[in-house]
């Protein structure tokens, strides 16, 4: 009999007795699509897309960022908050306000309706945390997090 050149990848039977790492790896990327999703679809009930929120709530949380300063916090290029940022002023939910002694660059504020967006976009995505994580026992969530900070420590630390 041919062994399989295939990684042995283990069934939910075995997966409690040593966790694999590859299938952790793929039930985290498919609960990552799975809540997206949800999310997503929680927001464009809101005429949001992700994207869209992520602006206003980063907004909502520290205005007066420059589209650069957003883009790093984003994690995206500053061309692509660019564009993304035009259409929020065009809709009236965002507007650029000149920088003192900067000609170059503009501080990002929300407009009125901008911030009840974003407050609307927070409620319907906490809405769904709660019911969904939010109905873990305290421990598990404790120890997800836990799990988490330190999966995001080795991810920082890989030069691989």
């Amino acid at each position: 009999m041919m062994a399989s050149s295939r990684p042995h990848i283990p069934t939910r039977a075995d997966a409690p007795a040593g966790a694999d790492p590859l299938r952790v790896w793929f039930r985290f990327i498919r609960l990552h699509r799975r809540v997206s999703a949800a999310v997503a679809a929680e927001l464009k009930a809101l005429g949001l897309s992700i994207p869209q929120f992520d602006v206003l709530s980063t907004l909502s949380e520290r205005e007066g960022l420059t589209q650069q300063d957003l883009a790093e916090r984003l994690y995206v290029t500053k061309g692509n908050v660019s564009g993304l940022i035009d259409r929020l002023v065009e809709a009236g939910l965002v507007e650029r306000r000149p920088i003192p002694g900067d000609r170059r660059s503009h501080a990002l504020h929300l407009t009125e309706a901008g911030l009840a967006l974003a407050r609307a976009g927070i409620a319907a995505q906490t809405a769904y945390v709660a019911r969904t994580l939010g109905r873990l026992a305290p421990g598990d969530v404790a120890e997800l997090e836990r799990v988490v900070l330190a999966w995001r420590d080795a991810a920082r630390a890989d030069r691989g």
